[in-house]
C-alpha cells in the first residue's frame, strides 16, 4: 500500500523530502514484484531527462548497463545488457514518454517507470519496475534481487546530472 501512495504522491507532484527513500524497498505477492527508489538530485528536470534519455552515452555514466542500443523516444525500441544479467539482452518497448515528467519502458513481463518531481531543494527522480503476470512464479526464483543495482542507477543518475 504504501508503494501505492508513494507512486500517486509522486506523480501528482505532492511529495515532500521526508517521503524520499533511495534506498530500494521490494513488494513481493505471488504473482509480481515491484521495486521503488527515491532520490533527491540537485539538478533541472530538463537536465536529468537529457541523461536519462541519452541511449548513446547510457553505458559512460550508469555502471548497473553494459550497453543500450537504440533511441529512448515514443514508440520506439531499445536492447539492453544490465549487470544484473549480462548475458540477456532485453528488448524493450518506449511506452510513455512525457519530456521532463515521465519516461516508461518495458516489456510483456514488466514496466520500468520513471518520473521527475520538481522540488524546492531540486528534482525528485523516482524509479519503480514491476515485473510479474500468471507465470510469474515460475520464473520468480532466477531474477536475482534488483534493490542494490536501483540503488546504483539512482546515485549514478545524480551524479552526471549534477556535473551538467
Amino acid at each position: 500500500m504504501y508503494y501505492i501512495i508513494l507512486l500517486l504522491t509522486i506523480m501528482s507532484g505532492k511529495i515532500s523530502n521526508a517521503q524520499i527513500n533511495p534506498q530500494a524497498t521490494t513488494t513481493k505477492t505471488t504473482f509480481s514484484r515491484q521495486t521503488t527508489v527515491s532520490i533527491l538530485i540537485n539538478a533541472s528536470k530538463e537536465d536529468i531527462w537529457k541523461v536519462l534519455t541519452d541511449a548513446e552515452n547510457y553505458s559512460d555514466w550508469n555502471t548497473t548497463v553494459i550497453s543500450l542500443k537504440g533511441k529512448i523516444a515514443q514508440r520506439e525500441k531499445i536492447r539492453l545488457v544490465s549487470t544484473l544479467d549480462p548475458k540477456r539482452t532485453f528488448k524493450l518497448k518506449i511506452k510513455e514518454f512525457l519530456p521532463f515528467e515521465k519516461l516508461v519502458w518495458g516489456d510483456g513481463k514488466g514496466d520500468r517507470i520513471y518520473t521527475l518531481t520538481e522540488d524546492s531543494k531540486g528534482t525528485i527522480f523516482n524509479m519503480t519496475e514491476k515485473i510479474g503476470g500468471l507465470m510469474f512464479p515460475l520464473y520468480s526464483k532466477y531474477i536475482p534481487p534488483f534493490d542494490k543495482s536501483f540503488e546504483q542507477f539512482a546515485d549514478d543518475l545524480k551524479t552526471e546530472a549534477e556535473k551538467l
